[in-house]
């Protein structure tokens, strides 16, 4: 189950399915937790290059070894996760997929993900974000309505600052960590209708205004 942290800010965690510098996946992510500073949430960046992480293969002994542990803590102490990934024939990125392997129940169960996937074509990352809504149901957590894709990122990144010059599609990534931060918040408080009637009146299909 989450772990609250009482009347501070609550703390949402992002994690990038990418391992390439400059990273377009990077650079979303960040700016979505960006979104979530904004609505008032501590961040951090779960950077998948820094982490010492072997191949899952299904075994409790694997906890110990490398930086599990330490990124398991992390996301288990956040109480939203943002997941960014590119889209790779028609999924997520392999590396997202491993870390995600490597964790589970104890880490998501609970809490809020929002999603953001980049691509390099025209068509966006909407096939490795329906993926991944999937696996965050599968580890009992709550997927917010509201995901955002980048396809042609290329196009509207700066590769040496990561910053976007397409200002509306940058608030769109900036309200997936501001959504995540809304719906934590309302998980939390003691009043659970609010946090329903929210989930329910949520944008139909989300991301498809924008195909």
């Amino acid at each position: 189950m989450p772990t609250f942290h009482g009347d501070g800010p609550l703390s949402v965690v992002g994690i990038p399915g990418s391992l390439r510098d400059p990273s377009y996946t990077r650079f979303t992510v960040r700016l979505a937790l960006a979104g979530a500073e904004e609505a008032g949430a501590r961040t951090h960046l779960a950077d998948l290059r820094e982490y010492e992480l072997p191949y899952c293969d299904g075994s409790q002994e694997q906890g110990e070894v490398g930086d599990v542990a330490k990124l398991r803590e992390e996301v288990r102490e956040a109480e939203g996760i943002v997941l960014g990934t590119p889209e790779y024939h028609g999924g997520y990125s392999g590396v997202l997929k491993n870390a995600l392997d490597l964790m589970g129940f104890d880490e998501f169960e609970g809490k809020m993900i929002g999603l953001v996937g980049v691509s390099g074509g025209r068509m966006g990352g909407f096939g490795a974000m329906n993926a991944l809504r999937e696996v965050g149901r599968a580890l009992h957590a709550w997927v917010v309505p509201t995901q955002t894709s980048i396809p042609k990122a290329w196009s509207v990144y700066d590769d040496e600052t990561g910053e976007i010059d397409d200002e509306e599609l940058g608030q769109r990534v900036r309200e997936v960590g501001e959504e995540v931060v809304r719906y934590a918040n309302l998980h939390e408080a003691e009043d659970k209708l609010d946090f329903l009637r929210t989930w329910e009146c949520a944008t139909e299909n989300p991301g498809a205004e924008a195909r």
